[in-house]
């Protein structure tokens, strides 16, 4: 999937009105650390409540898991950290393949919102007014786009609220977004939510969630395989163009 160059149209004109959709996220994001509620997002807060939370959500069946979609995709939109205990906690609670299903729409959605505020605050002006430099690596970086973006989803090792950004003054189009952040976290979100479900058994045995039960050495080394394979096109046509 290639982003072509758009129509020329006329360079937007900046306005503080165009801030707003950010300075609501930022604000949001604010409040987060402002109330606390950063305490609660943590391995340790997730085995101290898991039980409590577990009843809670026996309780209210199926609206239980679309309150977890809405807070996911507000956490996302918000950049706020702990995006992997999140997932965990909705493994535990719901399995890994209903987790799954629901955190990749719901982080895409939060994804989408925090991609459209950058590109409409600050994205489109800044662009208008980009040197022959930035507009050089725009149009490499949207020539493959959906690529390159898919590989940088593949691989949990960048920072998500990073890659949220980035595409948003790069000239991405908003359907090679959407459709290469879905793609892209659905393989590590799914093995994510397999550990996670596996982990349930341990906090109700009584144990402890720990980092290195998470994250392996070879969960991450095939993670990273897997975007280097996603790049394999692009490398072999600029193999060709070089040839030619």
């Amino acid at each position: 999937m290639t982003d072509r160059a758009p129509p020329e149209t006329p360079p937007p004109g900046f306005s503080p009105a165009r801030l707003i959709p950010l300075f609501i996220l930022l604000a949001g994001l604010a409040a987060f650390f402002a109330f606390g509620l950063h305490r609660h997002v943590s391995l340790h807060a997730l085995g101290e409540h898991f039980i409590a939370l577990k009843s809670w959500v026996a309780a209210q069946g199926s609206l239980a898991l679309a309150g977890f979609g809405l807070v996911y995709a507000l956490a996302i939109a918000l950049s706020i950290p702990g995006g992997l205990v999140l997932t965990l906690t909705g493994a535990m609670l719901f399995g890994a393949y209903a987790n799954t299903a629901v955190v990749v729409a719901a982080a895409t959605t939060g994804a989408t919102a925090v991609f459209l505020a950058a590109r409409f605050g600050l994205g489109e002006p800044l662009r208008a007014k980009a040197g022959p430099t930035l507009k050089k690596m725009e149009a490499g970086f949207r020539r493959d786009a959906f690529t390159y973006l898919l590989a940088l989803r593949l691989v949990p090792l960048f920072p998500f609220w990073l890659v949220n950004l980035a595409p948003a003054f790069l000239g991405v189009r908003l359907s090679t977004y959407v459709v290469a952040t879905a793609i892209g976290i659905a393989p590590a979100t799914f093995v994510f939510s397999i550990v996670g479900e596996g982990l349930a058994g341990v906090v109700e045995a009584g144990g402890d969630v720990r980092a290195d039960q998470i994250l392996s050495p070879l969960m991450i080394a095939a993670l990273i395989a897997l975007a280097a394979l996603a790049l394999v096109p692009v490398l072999l046509r600029r193999w060709r163009e070089g040839r030619g």
